[in-house]
């Protein structure tokens, strides 16, 4: 028998809790960022980032798990075919959890959890080094090019002097 989940459980139930992230993660993908309670935000994100490690993958098995997860296929399909792309060269970390102030009322403290869709660093850096790279080689390109253009140069004007010195040659004689 699978030992309990420690403290308290979201929403009462372990079904209710299943429940409930479901429909926040359903939520976060329809929308790109949503305002829930931080210790909501706090279960929320390790569920979310496995998600969309699976969808970047892209498996007809990975949709079938993750459609097990969250049982709205519009949203899957959205996730699926639009997110996952977007989040292509990024490693992990596609939810960004921000402080609020705390709800009135009941003075709940309150976090905004969105999906982080801008591209890393690291992999604007890669396509600065990829265009610098491939401007150096059509710059070496060119210089090769203007490089065998000399050289035929030069041999057509060696073969130019052969041919006058030998029609000198033969016109002395």
């Amino acid at each position: 028998m699978p030992t309990p989940k420690k403290g308290a459980r979201l929403g009462g139930s372990a079904k209710q809790q299943a429940h409930m992230l479901s429909n926040l993660a359903a939520s976060l993908i329809e929308h790109g960022a949503i305002k829930t309670t931080d210790a909501k935000a706090k279960v929320l994100r390790p569920y979310i980032e496995k998600i969309i490690t699976k969808a970047k993958s892209g498996t007809v098995a990975d949709r079938r798990a993750v459609l097990k997860l969250i049982p709205h296929k519009d949203v899957v399909a959205y996730l699926f075919d639009e997110l996952a792309p977007k989040f292509e060269n990024r490693e992990g970390g596609y939810t960004r959890t921000i402080k609020l102030e705390n709800r009135t009322g009941d003075n709940a403290p309150m976090s905004q959890i969105s999906l982080v869709l801008e591209e890393t660093v690291t992999s604007e850096a890669n396509r600065a080094t990829r265009a610098a790279a491939s401007k150096q080689a059509e710059e070496a390109k060119a210089e090769e090019a203007e490089a065998e253009s000399a050289e035929e140069a030069k041999a057509e004007a060696t073969e130019a002097e052969v041919e006058e010195t030998a029609a000198e040659e033969s016109e002395e004689k």
